[in-house]
């Protein structure tokens, strides 16, 4: 498992990795950890290269066999794994660490298994694939794309394609399946990625790749607003999905108030976390634990143990934070 590195979310990522991110009181980690260990993993590894002494603790406090293997230097996704290629003898999942992932990963292994590829990769449909790496499939190896299937075999790969570009609209979800020989194509103690270059060399190589849609929920949290949508689509799928919801109260336009938080104002299509308040209004947004919301906050990120008294709208805000506007002592003209 990859960890990750944040950019857009600079504000959550100053104190802590991508991946130790909260969704809904869990590091985002924790959601592709138990995936794996629903397919009958039985041993983890997380790469990391930023802030490994937070995700060495966590890992640590996990019930399954796991370490983290942390990078001197930034190795990229492929060149991370291959510090363990003598360790990776059989076939091997490896996910990112920085994706709210809940899905099927045994059927995404039997799949690999039947297809005879040396790589297997999770798809995701999307709307709009101008923002991702898009995959065209195949119903054979080395063929053209067809664009109606749902698995198949790899024969295209284009990175974020404009709207005449894009001729599928699945994206790679950052999880694979591989067979140890792919390690030999990853050059030693180099930066590599996989999509960017192990892949493609595979592809041209005419080494068969599979890909398969997964269903369940797959989100990007590179994204902060995905923050957001990540939570609510947890807290509606949370009787289908195995993942466990933090105690609280659903509304019914689908926000969540957690045990423990205070909600005395205006709420609507959000959630509040554990030891979170809202006396003004939030719309759209997300109280991360211990945040108080005195103002109103629309389309925005609250980090935890932070405070709000303004408005703010679209914003994300850091941990640890107060945000507040004395409007008394603004100059006026």
């Amino acid at each position: 498992m990859a960890g990750g590195r944040g950019t857009r979310l600079m504000p959550l990522t100053l104190d802590r990795p991508k991946p130790m991110i909260p969704i809904l009181t869990r590091p985002v980690i924790d959601y592709v950890k138990d995936a794996m260990v629903a397919a009958g993993l039985t041993e983890i590894v997380v790469t990391t290269g930023y802030q490994g002494e937070q995700l060495v603790s966590h890992v640590d406090s996990w019930d399954v066999k796991s370490r983290v293997n942390q990078e001197d230097t930034p190795m990229g996704t492929a060149g991370s794994v291959r510090l363990l290629k003598d360790e990776l003898t059989e076939t091997f999942v490896v996910g990112s660490g920085d994706s709210v992932a809940s899905f099927d990963i045994e059927d995404l292994i039997e799949s690999h298994k039947k297809s005879g590829a040396k790589v297997t990769m999770a798809l995701w449909e999307v709307n709009d694939p101008t923002e991702f790496g898009i995959v065209g499939l195949s119903s054979e190896n080395g063929g053209e794309v067809e664009v109606d299937l749902k698995e198949g075999y790899i024969c295209k790969f284009k990175e974020k394609p404009t709207v005449e570009e894009a001729f599928s609209n699945l994206i790679n979800a950052g999880l694979y399946i591989i067979e140890p020989e792919v390690m030999d194509l990853i050059p030693l103690n180099q930066k590599y990625d996989f999509s960017k270059q192990l892949f493609p060399q595979l592809l041209e190589k005419g080494w068969p790749m599979y890909a398969k849609i997964v269903k369940g929920i797959w989100f990007d949290v590179g994204h902060p607003f995905e923050i957001h949508k990540s939570q609510m689509e947890l807290i509606a799928k949370r009787e289908i999905l195995p993942f466990p919801m933090p105690d609280g109260e659903v509304l019914p336009d689908g926000s969540f108030i957690a045990n423990g938080a205070a909600v005395s104002g205006h709420i609507q299509n959000s959630v509040v976390l554990e030891g979170g308040s809202v006396t003004g209004a939030v719309v759209d947004s997300v109280v991360m634990s211990n945040s108080s919301v005195n103002g109103v906050a629309e389309k925005s990120i609250v980090g935890e143990n932070s405070v709000v008294d303004s408005r703010i709208i679209d914003c994300v805000i850091g941990h640890n934070q107060n945000i507040q506007i004395d409007l008394q002592n603004e100059r006026r003209p």
